[in-house]
C-alpha cells in the first residue's frame, strides 16, 4: 500500500525554520494550537521537531524572561530528532511503526525534503472504518 495516500501536504503543515527565534516557534505553535512543530532547514531538509515542553523548559531554565528576550535565542537550541522522517517509499510496517510512538510522521523525498506529514488519526480512521465495512 502507497502511504502517500495519508499524506497532509508541506503547504497544509504549520512548520517552523530552524533558524526562527525561539520567539517565532512559540507565536507559531499558541496561534496553530499544536504540543509539537516540525522544524526545516532553510533548504527545505527536514531538522527535526520543537515540542510545547521544550518552550516551558526554555522559559524556566532561563529565569522566566520577557517574551521580547525570546528573540535573542535561536529555535535551533530546542530542536528534537526523535521523530524521525519516513522516506515518500516507505512500507505500511514501517509507518505503523512510527505512528505509535507519535502523533504524526514527517515525510520526506529521496533527497531528504519535507513534503509533509502523516498524522496517526488518519491511519486510525482507515483501518477502523475498514474493519468496521468487515463486520457489517
Amino acid at each position: 500500500m502507497n502511504i502517500l495516500r495519508f499524506l497532509v501536504p508541506k503547504s497544509q503543515v504549520a512548520y517552523v525554520e530552524s533558524d526562527s527565534t525561539a520567539r517565532q516557534g512559540l507565536e507559531k505553535m499558541r496561534y496553530h494550537g499544536y504540543s509539537v512543530l516540525p522544524v526545516l532547514h532553510p533548504d527545505g531538509t527536514y531538522a527535526g521537531v520543537v515540542r510545547d515542553g521544550d518552550f516551558l523548559n526554555l522559559i524556566i531554565d532561563t529565569d522566566f524572561p520577557e517574551l521580547v528576550d525570546l528573540e535573542d535565542i535561536p529555535l535551533a537550541r530546542l530542536v528534537h530528532t526523535a521523530n524521525p522522517p519516513v522516506r515518500n517509499s516507505a512500507t505500511m510496517r514501517e509507518l505503523l511503526e512510527r505512528v505509535m510512538e507519535h502523533n504524526f510522521v514527517p515525510v520526506t523525498d529521496d533527497r531528504g525534503c519535507f513534503i509533509g506529514i502523516i498524522r496517526r488519526r488518519e491511519i486510525i480512521r482507515y483501518f477502523t472504518e475498514r474493519f468496521l465495512d468487515e463486520e457489517e
